[in-house]
């Protein structure tokens, strides 16, 4: 991140408002294609698909005038959604500090499945994980923050998601673990682990020399639902015990954990989900 970069003065509270009810605060004055009262009529607009929250098309001739004139397209975190969140970003460098639920899958093993195959075919593999992974995260309401090496990072703020977030996302890694193949009698076509945390992070935009802005979460919650998805073995969710209550899941038929994990001076308690055999 740029040294240079700064934050809006502003932008703590445009992003807490806009991340956990999903609208700019009335001092950030929304644009007026943004406002709800013309929804109604943005729904008329050919054609699907269009976002899930403002209904503006992205394909056809809706999706050509919506591009054109006012600049929304899918975005990039979530393509069933408008990028009107990149827009924030670039209007409001700075973020805030939220409760949300945070999702990482990471390929098992990936380096004897890289020895066993060319370059080329490795990459093949870990394109349809990153698509098979991506598509569920989407399908939840999820954002995916970044795809690297064997590892998809996914989030789930309460503005997008809504209250629910934390079930959200234990039900898109039950996706994404039958995605991969792990409920098929022949077993799983990639081996993926699952881990799954809720808890307050710094949800914001960051910049990169040369003026790029990408949105990023960050902080020790951030850290500890990684390293959750590091102790997950293959066709497992492992889910902290502050998303299982944020989740209100049943912990019955799920196995506890007291973990020790790499870098945290404190166990976590932990439950384990399997995919369905």
């Amino acid at each position: 991140m740029s040294s240079e970069s700064k934050q809006h003065p502003r932008a703590e509270e445009v992003w807490r408002t806009y991340m956990t009810i999903g609208k700019l605060p009335a001092f950030a004055k929304p644009k007026w294609y943004e406002a709800k009262t013309i929804r109604r009529f943005v729904k008329l607009f050919p054609k699907d698909p269009r976002c899930k929250m403002c209904f503006y098309p992205f394909a056809g001739l809706g999706g050509t005038l919506a591009r054109t004139f006012l600049r929304l397209e899918a975005s990039r975190l979530n393509p069933n959604l408008c990028n009107i969140c990149e827009k924030v970003a670039q209007d409001y460098p700075g973020g805030a500090e939220i409760e949300l639920s945070m999702l990482f899958a990471d390929v098992r093993g990936s380096t004897p499945l890289a020895e066993r195959m060319s370059p080329a075919e490795f990459s093949r593999l870990i394109d349809r994980f990153y698509s098979a992974t991506t598509k569920a995260l989407f399908q939840k309401n999820g954002l995916v923050e970044k795809l690297i090496g064997d590892a998809v990072t996914g989030f789930f703020v309460p503005g997008i998601a809504g209250p629910n977030h934390a079930r959200l996302a234990v039900e898109a890694g039950e996706a994404i673990l039958k995605a991969t193949g792990h409920q098929d009698p022949g077993g799983p076509w990639i081996p993926v682990g699952v881990g799954v945390h809720t808890g307050i992070a710094f949800v914001g935009s960051v910049t990169a020399e040369g003026g790029a802005n990408d949105i990023a979460i960050l902080g020790d919650n951030v850290n500890a639902a990684a390293r959750l998805a590091s102790v997950a073995a293959p066709g497992e969710i492992v889910v902290s015990e502050a998303a299982r209550l944020a989740a209100a899941l049943d912990s019955s038929g799920m196995e506890a954990r007291h973990l020790e994990l790499k870098g945290r001076k404190e166990a976590v308690d932990a439950w384990v989900r399997r995919a369905a055999g």
